[in-house]
């Protein structure tokens, strides 16, 4: 069966389900500055991986569709709150596996709560978003204690909020800096009419967005939503990459669990995609399904749960996209034109209560991953290296965790090794012993590596060559 065959047969399950039938949990606007997350952020549990509850009876849950629609996760393993440590102040020395880079030097900048993305200006000036609407300023390894003003006001909790943050191209000529963020919106309840929240305030939304400002030196001005789909709602995580053809693509996450996990497949809902765009926010006219009847004009690839990177690859121009899977079964996915990715009718994993997702983890019209994990680690943020920094580093593609196996305490940063065919070869897990749920890894214009931990009391990391003993 081809792509257009297996999305037939996914629409029709899809219908028999209700798309977008199951509410999200309440989330409340943040104001620039709100801190983020409770337990499970600060605890080493991650946002948006299920509710715990007492099983389908105790709960009165109907039997899902399929087995990635289950929306009665229970806690059959028990408890596993466990805080991580604080980190130290550093600097910290660690060891990698690799000979020529065996002693490292880790740097920490803390001040940030639940940072998301890091991006680089031409002057060498880092920009961080932070989950809860801010973007920090990082010069010569300062911290600007004043988050730069020109963000849009952003819906957030859970795996919503500011996002990423990416400058354009040609940055040097427009200046221009793009975020993806959940934007609010009224929610409609099923009357249609604007639903109310807690104490009788309107309850809202987030819709996954796109904004784009220009740099003035310390803010962002001009700012305006250039993508922008109402329907973006009850998404999750997003990253943003351009692409060596100028476009601009981005990810949307589905809901994980439950329901709405039919969103992925659905060709007229934009959950669950990759999409491409023109660097103004306009549909290219050369998009896989610009022309196809009931698809969205901006989609680019489909079948995908939680995308977490958007990355290209410096030697085949390809961009490679980290997916979050279940309970196992995180990918790295390469991004095709017009390819289905599977998600919800296969996957690698099983559901966070133990049933497999799928019986094979491929189906005839969709594409295979090209990493697996299994168990998970909660993939994040990933980055190509090729700094002159760590030669011995290239080839490698670098991936954040923000815990393996559904175990607390166990979050990561991994170094993938691949051949000269991008076939993997090693992998390497590093920071283990900092105990830290990694959000994101990117390599800065210096050559070091930076991380983005994923926590309230958050911090950068900057990993460098050991100096000479």
């Amino acid at each position: 069966m081809n792509c257009v065959g297996t999305l037939a047969i996914t629409l029709a399950v899809a219908a028999t389900v209700g798309i977008g039938a199951r509410s999200a949990p309440q989330v409340g606007t943040a104001p620039q500055g709100a801190p983020q997350g409770g337990a499970a952020a600060a605890g080493g549990q991650g946002a948006g991986r299920g509710g715990q509850g007492g099983g389908r009876g105790a709960q009165n849950c109907p039997a899902p569709a399929i087995p990635a629609a289950e929306g009665c996760i229970s806690s059959q393993l028990g408890p596993a709150n466990w805080p991580n440590p604080p980190l130290p102040d550093g600097p910290i020395m660690i060891q990698s596996a690799l000979n020529q880079h065996r002693d490292l030097r880790v740097s920490i900048l803390k001040g940030f709560n639940q940072p998301w993305s890091m991006a680089w200006l031409p002057d060498g000036t880092m920009l961080v978003t932070e989950r809860g609407g801010q973007l920090r300023v990082v010069r010569n390894w300062v911290l600007d204690p004043t988050p730069a003003a020109g963000v849009p006001r952003v819906q957030a909790g859970g795996l919503q909020g500011l996002m990423d943050v990416v400058i354009h191209p040609r940055f040097a000529e427009n200046r221009f800096v793009y975020l993806s963020y959940h934007k609010p919106l009224p929610r409609i309840g099923a009357d249609g009419k604007p639903a109310l929240g807690r104490g009788g305030a309107p309850a809202m939304d987030g819709a996954t967005t796109i904004a784009r400002g220009t740099w003035n030196g310390s803010a962002l001005v001009d700012v305006k939503d250039i993508w922008h789909d109402p329907q973006a709602v009850r998404t999750e995580a997003s990253r943003l990459g351009f692409g060596r053809d100028g476009m601009l693509y981005m990810t949307v996450s589905a809901s994980g669990t439950g329901a709405d996990v039919m969103r992925s497949a659905d060709p007229s809902d934009i959950a669950g995609k990759t999409i491409r765009l023109r660097d103004d926010g306009t549909v290219p006219p050369d998009n896989p399904f610009v022309n196809r009847a009931g698809y969205k004009k901006e989609i680019y690839t489909l079948g995908h749960r939680n995308g977490h990177s958007m990355q290209l690859n410096p030697e085949t121009g390809e961009l490679w996209v980290t997916e979050q899977g279940p309970n196992g079964g995180d990918e790295i996915n390469i991004l095709k034109p017009g390819a289905n990715y599977g998600w919800p009718y296969v996957s690698h994993g099983r559901n966070y209560n133990g049933p497999k997702i799928s019986d094979s983890p491929w189906k005839e019209g969709t594409e295979q991953p090209w990493v697996v994990w299994v168990p998970s680690i909660a993939v994040t943020g990933g980055t190509f290296y090729t700094g002159d920094k760590f030669p011995g580093w290239r080839r490698s593609f670098f991936v954040g965790g923000l815990r393996q196996g559904e175990s607390p305490r166990t979050g990561h940063m991994e170094r993938i090794e691949f051949n000269d065919k991008w076939e993997e070869i090693r992998r390497e897990p590093m920071l283990v012993e900092l105990h830290q749920r990694i959000r994101d890894v990117r390599q800065g214009p210096d050559g070091f590596l930076y991380v983005a931990t994923s926590e309230n009391a958050g911090a950068i990391l900057r990993i460098e060559p050991a100096p000479a003993p």
